[in-house]
């Protein structure tokens, strides 16, 4: 059984769309981070994507935990045009697709972006060999938003459209488990 722990990065503050941009995450809040740390489990695998924001978070987790290589296949949606916009701008500039992008998740994408379904196309190698290698491993994956959903879809069977209801907060946890090729679903943004 391989148990996924992951963890949504620390918060950017930025105000606008944050997809392969390189910004830092404000990790001040020890008091929060070190109940983060808390609630992982030990020992455990520490893996994340390679933007700073979740490589940072990562670091700061690793007391009694094996740090492995940054993963870049795990880095949030491409954005393309739209990162570092306004969601409003975004749907000044594109009011069609911006409203389709996230009512019809699958292969509608950003303007030299990435849709759904190639990030989840994406993410799915990185997760599978992971299982296959470390069957019996707690995962701490420290990742972003939109990996998180996909992961999250991946594990229930929902829709993209119905897990992106669901909410990932910034230093949050959602456990998912693998065993014998069958998902379940333990925890969605638990806040520790």
């Amino acid at each position: 059984m391989t148990v996924w722990h992951w963890v949504r990065h620390g918060p950017t503050h930025e105000k606008s769309f944050v997809g392969w941009r390189d910004v830092p995450a404000d990790l001040s809040d020890v008091e929060q981070v070190a109940r983060l740390d808390a609630a992982l489990p030990r020992p455990a695998l520490v893996l994340s994507s390679d933007l700073i924001r979740a490589s940072a978070t990562a670091d700061v987790l690793m007391s009694g935990r094996t740090r492995l290589p940054n993963e870049p296949e795990i880095r949030e949606f491409n954005f393309g045009d739209w990162d570092g916009m306004h969601f409003t701008a975004v749907s000044e500039r594109d009011p069609d697709l911006s409203r389709r992008y996230w009512e019809e998740p699958g292969d509608i994408a950003p303007p030299n972006g990435e849709s759904w379904n190639a990030v989840a196309a994406r993410v799915a190698p990185v997760v599978d060999r992971m299982n296959r290698d470390h069957p019996d491993a707690h995962i701490v994956a420290v990742a972003h938003f939109g990996i998180i959903m996909t992961q999250i879809q991946r594990a229930s069977g929902l829709t993209a459209y119905e897990v992106l209801g669901h909410k990932i907060d910034n230093l949050s946890v959602t456990r998912l488990v693998h065993e014998a090729g069958i998902w379940r679903v333990e925890a969605i943004n638990h806040c520790p």
